[in-house]
Order: structure tokens, then C-alpha cells, then sequence
């Protein structure tokens, strides 16, 4: 009978402590993390073709003059400065020909400083009437055939001179040396690319458009581009230019996919993906994991931005695919969803969302 009454009084004095130390209030339950997604154009709906990050601007540097090779200063993947130089070619035949143009013009002046003592001497006579006037007029125009000779061997000058600084290549402006095409000993001509310059500045992607489709793209089509870096976000881009012919082995045509946002974190070399929609509206997607179902009613957790609470958000859904979901009602592209651990979640429950790499997401500044 005592021992009745001990189990029944120790539950109890327990509660009571309990209840005492707590004085009679409830203990708010931790606010538990949670991961974020926005959705996403339904990769289904979509073509995806990988290309690479390239630059806006690559122009191809190269000599204004023809020689050799004698001096290779950056490399491939390096970074360079406006007028920095890039390479030399042997300098001695331009130097030859520049000297052989100062002498010319040393001849010419001191031509023309003989011509004009000889036309003022003229003149001079021809006040006395020592002289006809036609023999003035000839030393008049030889004087001027030896002025215009100045001006001409001095053109010559300042070419020869040019030509001497062609002798080595500058960069045109600020970016990194994508490719490389010539090497030390090499003989080029004027106008042979030496090097491709990726200039800083805007970032686009190159893709490899299929032959057999290629009447659906056009310049200035909106796309998706996923970088790898980055594979669960996703930025909108367009086409901004195509080739007019195809890759003579590859058969395909080269096309440039400009962003257009503002600064996308895209470094030069990185692979992409590029996401073009098939003619019609293109559902968002959500991925499978973020899909739960109640009698046979699809839903997903919302979380508001203004206070990080959950709701429960019917939607109707398409064909399932291998890691998404379309959602053809039910979201808008800037909805936040929870993309795991639905089934352990509940309507109003507070959470802290945070993305794929356990960052904190700013809901409402990313809206």
C-alpha cells in the first residue's frame, strides 16, 4: 500500500517542482533553421547548353609592321595594363631605315637653306636689274621645290618613326591575356593576331547552338544562365549575337549570351549553363524536395519575409522530373519555400532561413 502511494506522490511533486521552477510559464520553443528556395524556370520546359564565360570585348592584338619575334613579356591568364608592353620584334631594320630618313631630312634642310640664300641673292639683283625676271622666278621655284622636299622627307620621318614603336606590341586597354599564337623567333606578318585580349568589363557566355534547331533562336531572346560556381541560382540573360554561318567540323553556330542584370559573380573560364525556354509560357519549378501532399493535395511551406513564418500553400503540380517539380498554380518566381524537412514543420512556426551553405537569407531584401 506504501509503496502505491510513493508511485503515485513522486509524478506528482515532480510537476510541481517543475511547474514552480518555470512559475507556471511555457518555454518558447527555439527557432529552428530552415532552407530557402526561390522558384526556378522549370528545367523541363527548357534547353540547356553548356558554354563558358568569356569576355565582352577580345580583341586580337597584333604588330602594325612585319619582322621577328625577339621578345615575349606576358603569358597566357595573365594581367595586363593599357599600353603595357606585350611583346618585341628586332628593331634593327626599322631603326636602319629611320636613321636613313634623319639623314634625308639633314640633306633637305641644308638644301633648302642653299636655295633661299640663292633666291634672296636673286632678288636682291633683280632690284639692281642685274637680272631678268624669269631667272628669279627660277630660283624662286627652286626654292619652293626645296621647301616642298622638307615637307616630304619630314612625313617620311615621322613615319620611319612610328614604325620604330610599332615595333612593340601594346595592349589597347585593361584585361588578361586569354591566347597566345605566336613565339620568340617567330616571323609575322603586319596584321597576324599575336595575342586575344579578354578586356575587363562585362562578362557574357559562349554556347554552341544545334544546327537542326537553329530556326527558334533568335538575337535578343531571354534565357537563363546557371553558373557552376553557383548551381542553385540562376540569372537572366538574353542572346546577343549569333553566327551567321556554322563551325565548319562542328556544325554549329557560336552565339553570345549577354547578362542583364547589373554585376553577376561570373570570372572568366567558368563553366555555364545556359537555359533557353521552348515556345510558350514556361512554368516555375520547385524541387521535389520541397513537395509534400495531404490527402492527395499537393503543398509547399511558404515562409513570409516580413516575420520568417511558415504557411502552408496548396499548388498544382506538372510531371514530376528527376529533381524538380513544376508548379503550374499556386507560387510567384519570388515566393520562398522551404526545400527540406517539410514533413516536420508546421502552419505559423517561426524559422530562421538560411540558403544551401548554411548562410542567413534576407527574404524581403531579395525579393
Amino acid at each position: 500500500m506504501l509503496r502505491h502511494a510513493l508511485s503515485v506522490a513522486l509524478p506528482a511533486c515532480l510537476v510541481g517542482l517543475l511547474a514552480a521552477c518555470g512559475n507556471g510559464e511555457q518555454v518558447e520553443a527555439p527557432v529552428r533553421p530552415a532552407m530557402v528556395v526561390q522558384p526556378q524556370l522549370a528545367g523541363e520546359m527548357a534547353d540547356t547548353y553548356p558554354g563558358e564565360v568569356r569576355a565582352h570585348l577580345e580583341p586580337e592584338l597584333a604588330f602594325r609592321i612585319g619582322g621577328k619575334v625577339t621578345k615575349r613579356l606576358v603569358e597566357v591568364g595573365e594581367r595586363v595594363k593599357k599600353d603595357q608592353p606585350l611583346a618585341e620584334l628586332d628593331p634593327r631594320d626599322v631603326r636602319l631605315q629611320l636613321d636613313a630618313t634623319r639623314a634625308q631630312v639633314a640633306a633637305a634642310e641644308a638644301n633648302l637653306r642653299l636655295v633661299r640664300a640663292e633666291r634672296d641673292r636673286y632678288r636682291t639683283l633683280l632690284d639692281r636689274n642685274l637680272v631678268s625676271r624669269s631667272q628669279f622666278d627660277n630660283a624662286e621655284n627652286t626654292y619652293r621645290a626645296g621647301e616642298a622636299r622638307l615637307k616630304q622627307i619630314k612625313a617620311e620621318f615621322n613615319v620611319a618613326d612610328n614604325q620604330a614603336g610599332y615595333a612593340v606590341l601594346r595592349a589597347s586597354q585593361d584585361g588578361v591575356i586569354a591566347r597566345r599564337m605566336v613565339e620568340v623567333g617567330q616571323v609575322v606578318a603586319a596584321g597576324q593576331s599575336v595575342f586575344v585580349l579578354a578586356a575587363d568589363g562585362e562578362r557574357e557566355v559562349l554556347i554552341n547552338l544545334p544546327e537542326q534547331a537553329f530556326e527558334r533562336f533568335k538575337v535578343g531572346q531571354e534565357v537563363a544562365v546557371e553558373l557552376w560556381s553557383q548551381p542553385d541560382q540562376r540569372f537572366p540573360g538574353r542572346i546577343r549575337e549569333i553566327s551567321p554561318s556554322a563551325d565548319s567540323q562542328s556544325r554549329t553556330f557560336a552565339a553570345r549570351v549577354a547578362f542583364t542584370e547589373g554585376k553577376v559573380p561570373a570570372e572568366l573560364g567558368q563553366s555555364a549553363r545556359v537555359f533557353i525556354a521552348h515556345d510558350g509560357e514556361v512554368p516555375l519549378a520547385v524541387p521535389l524536395s520541397a513537395l509534400t501532399a495531404e490527402k492527395g493535395q499537393p503543398f509547399v511551406w511558404v515562409v513570409d519575409p516580413k516575420d520568417s513564418t511558415l504557411h502552408r500553400r496548396n499548388v498544382r503540380t506538372g510531371a514530376y522530373g528527376e529533381k524538380q517539380v513544376p508548379v503550374l498554380e499556386g507560387l510567384q518566381a519570388t515566393d520562398w519555400v522551404v526545400a527540406a524537412g517539410v514533413q516536420v514543420v508546421r502552419e505559423g512556426q517561426k524559422v530562421r532561413p538560411v540558403d544551401r551553405n548554411n548562410r542567413m537569407v534576407d527574404l524581403a531584401a531579395k525579393e
